[in-house]
């Protein structure tokens, strides 16, 4: 009975929703919602995160999500020609007590933690640079009240806008190269990859553009063997060579960095420009990689929820195998389309 009741909701979905339902909202989400059950997880998630950044900013005042996002919307203005004498009215009161309550959290106060400094000088710049009115002069002084003493005031190099240099120095002949060079590698040497190496791969990652600057995402390395062998299995397209992969990196999305449902395919779009700058620096360290589709499958969310201890507003969004190349490992050439098929002007 079982297999005839799933028959019957195949043939459905092959000759009935192309014809019926998708031409409608109404039935496309009345579909999901009786038949199909596979938004329900990223329906709950972007909930969840929504819930979670509008408590931070409302109760605890402490959204650091939300400082990051209003930081950056002040650097624009600053950088703006001409640039406003009074701009920023409608949320640098929210700004400066979201700084406040980020300020005195002394966890956020690591010795690396360098966009407290990014946030101090936005704002004495914007400060400094603001017109006569009579909020801003309030919010100013308030400001310096909550620093007072503060550690960066003393140091030159300010983290605020300024003038980039006019040209790198990587021609664009390198750089094609190593686009040409990368190839996803499944098979490894058996040998430990550093931390060290990894870190720094991951540093010149999160230099790649994020929509305000949010980086809604976040890397879960796994270097243990007994871990990578459970976790390497989780996503689909890993059989054959699972067994070979040293370190598995795990990217995951923080949907609580966002207030509305409009945002929510950011996670994919600034970690995926962050996940292909990853692999990008690993071969230039010496190291390689596999990127592994996640398959927004229920069974296996389950295992990456419990075996990451992730929140409900956070998703998985990929999976990379690391270790340094075997060269009696072949890849695949993987002929890409060209530039006529995938290119339009206008």
């Amino acid at each position: 009975m079982i297999r005839k009741i799933k028959s019957k909701i195949n043939r459905f979905r092959k000759h009935l929703l192309p014809a019926a339902i998708y031409k409608s909202r109404f039935l496309s989400s009345l579909y999901y919602f009786l038949v199909i059950s596979s938004f329900s997880r990223e329906h709950q998630a972007v909930l969840a995160g929504k819930v979670k950044h509008l408590r931070d900013t409302q109760r605890s005042k402490d959204n650091y999500f939300l400082l990051i996002r209003n930081i950056h919307r002040l650097e624009k203005g600053l950088l703006m020609r001409p640039k406003r004498e009074i701009f920023a009215k409608d949320y640098i009161k929210e700004t400066i007590e979201c700084f406040e309550g980020v300020w005195n959290n002394e966890s956020y106060h690591q010795p690396n933690n360098l966009q407290m400094k990014w946030f101090y000088d936005v704002l004495s710049n914007y400060f400094s640079s603001s017109g006569e009115d009579k909020l801003i002069t309030s919010l100013s002084e308030r400001f310096t009240k909550i620093t007072e003493g503060n550690k960066f005031e003393i140091q030159s190099n300010k983290s605020r806008p300024y003038f980039r240099p006019e040209k790198t120095t990587i021609s664009y002949e390198d750089f094609f190269e190593l686009t040409r060079i990368r190839r996803s590698v499944r098979w490894f040497l058996e040998k430990p990859v550093p931390r060290e190496l990894i870190d720094k791969a991951i540093q010149a990652a999160i230099q790649s553009p994020s929509a305000c600057n949010r980086q809604p995402f976040e890397y879960r390395v796994i270097d243990d063997r007994s871990m990578v062998e459970k976790v390497v299995n989780f996503p689909m397209g890993t059989k054959g060579y699972a067994y070979n992969i040293p370190v598995v990196i795990v990217a995951i999305g923080n949907l609580d960095a966002y207030f509305d449902e409009r945002d929510r395919h950011l996670i994919y779009i600034d970690s995926s420009l962050a996940n292909m700058a990853l692999m990008l620096s690993l071969e230039t360290l010496g190291l390689s990689s596999c990127p592994i589709n996640w398959p927004d499958i229920e069974a296996r969310e389950i295992m990456m929820d419990e075996f990451l201890s992730l929140e409900r507003y956070q998703r998985p969004i990929m999976c990379i195998g690391v270790g340094f190349p075997d060269p009696e490992g072949m890849v695949a050439f993987s002929e890409k389309r060209s530039l006529d098929q995938i290119r339009k002007y206008n």
